[in-house]
């Protein structure tokens, strides 16, 4: 169960990589600004499982200006009676190359807690890893380029223009979670329209490739729906678990630095 319900906030997250098939474009308008917040509810199954959000905040950390990402994620209704999740993700990003500085994991799953810190150095292609629950410090070797799961969604909106998206086209993505790194893949299917709370909306449909296990059924569990609009934001993502499914549907939103596109 813990590991259900842990994916309320790092399944949304798993959206930051939406957009690696698309071609990079360093002369595209950024796509996000301060302010800007999502609220995604969680379904597993019949249930209501939980609620995440993403927040854009104007913040400095170490006399840089930067872009401070808060995610948060929390169980809610009938699974939050025998089973608490309140999970932290915290991201400190570069405003204008949007790359990470810092990325913050404190979460409690149901008595399983974790308190992380990685402050990360491009210069050296290293990151400092801090266990604040162990009270331990490491450093580890990163990949050029490297982002973590937050920062990912952001720089990767900010930079791809999805105009030339073609069906089939398949990109790669480092990124550093804990004291791993990983390459993350995806696949662009098609573009198509997903019924939301909202209305009809245009969207980029997309299959990352994910490593199954403990939590996923297979290695394409994972399906997620963008806005094909300036915004590029996430819709809805289904996921196959290794017990029953998961769905994460938009449920909220504001501070959008563009239309959101709506058909009539």
């Amino acid at each position: 169960m813990r590991h259900i319900l842990s994916l309320s906030l790092v399944v949304v997250l798993f959206l930051s990589t939406a957009f690696t098939s698309a071609t990079y474009n360093n002369s595209l308008q950024q796509t996000f600004q301060e302010g800007e917040w999502f609220k995604f509810r969680i379904h597993y199954g019949i249930f209501n499982a939980s609620y995440a959000e993403l927040e854009v905040i104007d913040s400095q950390l170490e006399g840089k200006d930067v872009y401070h990402i808060k995610g948060h994620g929390r169980s809610t209704g009938l699974l939050d009676l025998f089973f608490t999740v309140d999970d932290h993700y915290e991201s400190y990003i570069d405003k204008n190359e949007v790359k990470p500085y810092r990325f913050i994991r404190d979460i409690n799953e149901g008595g399983y807690k974790k308190d992380i810190v990685i402050d990360f150095d491009h210069e050296k292609n290293e990151a400092l890893v801090h266990d604040k629950k162990r009270n331990t410090k490491s450093t580890e070797k990163i990949k050029p380029g490297t982002q973590d799961m937050v920062s990912a969604f952001y720089h990767l909106r900010d930079q791809i223009d999805t105009k030339t998206l073609k069906k089939g086209d398949e990109f790669i993505l480092p990124m550093f979670f804990d004291k791993e790194n990983y390459d993350f893949k995806l696949k662009f299917l098609k573009r198509t329209t997903v019924k939301t709370k909202f209305g009809k909306v245009p969207a980029l449909k997309f299959k990352p490739y994910v490593q199954s296990g403990r939590v996923f059924k297979e290695q394409e569990s994972l399906t997620v729906w963008i806005s094909d609009d300036e915004n590029k934001i996430p819709l809805r993502i289904k996921a196959k678990l290794a017990v029953g499914s998961l769905t994460a549907d938009l449920e909220a939103f504001k501070g959008l630095k563009h239309s959101f596109k709506i058909i009539p």
